[in-house]
């Protein structure tokens, strides 16, 4: 999944960033209310964290821009600004959650999960196609019971597919949903990991579940 954060501070940014990245994710990151705006515009993130004290605009404004403008991407305010009003605040302008600075990582991935999970109208963090189950708490991936081990980029880029189950996806959505900004790759990328996934997911299985759709893009779904 790709998550923007919205952080001024520069080092916090960072190392969020980072742990995202660690944990699988695809993180871009920005340093204020109006370059996250032109961030959100450019880009289908599946989720934002948000600090509210920021410069040129608060991230309270951004919200309220975005929530104005038809964006629904799940936001998450990220804030030393624990007083009850301001969560209440932040939760009516349309934020999803809210997490007060200083905070755990494990909680702020959690939350992240457990705000996703109700965007994309899943129960729980397992997601499912067949006898194939992805796992995004555990970061586990299995095939009729056998383990599989994927790489990071493996990883989102087969929770991509599974997330969108039955539904066609084109190289350039793929791309924009896995890699960030910041990537600079050939363009037969997303062809080598689907390539590279085929061959953990699908070898030695009669009913393949990764399926090329000629011009168009890939889709995961169990045939029968």
């Amino acid at each position: 999944m790709r998550i923007l954060v919205v952080e001024d501070e520069r080092d916090l940014n960072r190392i969020i960033v980072k742990r995202l990245t660690a944990a699988g994710y695809t993180a871009d990151a920005c340093f204020d209310g109006l370059e996250a705006l032109d961030y959100l515009a450019g880009a289908d993130y599946d989720a934002a964290i948000f600090d509210v004290m920021m410069p040129k605009l608060d991230g309270f404004s951004a919200v309220r821009r975005m929530r104005e403008a038809g964006d629904a991407t799940p936001v998450l305010f990220l804030t030393a600004r624990d007083a009850v009003s301001d969560r209440v605040a932040g939760l009516d302008l349309g934020a999803n959650d809210y997490l007060v600075k200083p905070f755990s990582f494990d909680e702020l991935l959690a939350r992240i999960r457990a705000m996703t999970r109700r965007s994309a109208g899943a129960a729980t963090s397992a997601f499912t196609c067949g006898d194939l189950t992805l796992d995004e708490a555990a970061h586990s991936v299995t095939r009729a019971g056998r383990k599989i081990e994927l790489s990071a980029k493996e990883f989102a880029v087969l929770n991509y597919l599974i997330r969108n189950k039955g539904a066609v996806l084109s190289r350039e959505a793929i791309e924009n949903n896995v890699w960030n900004y910041d990537w600079e790759g050939g363009t037969n990328v997303v062809d080598v990991y689907m390539s590279y996934l085929r061959r953990k997911v699908d070898a030695g299985f009669e009913t393949k579940l990764i399926h090329t759709v000629r011009g168009v893009g890939w889709v995961l779904r169990e045939d029968k």
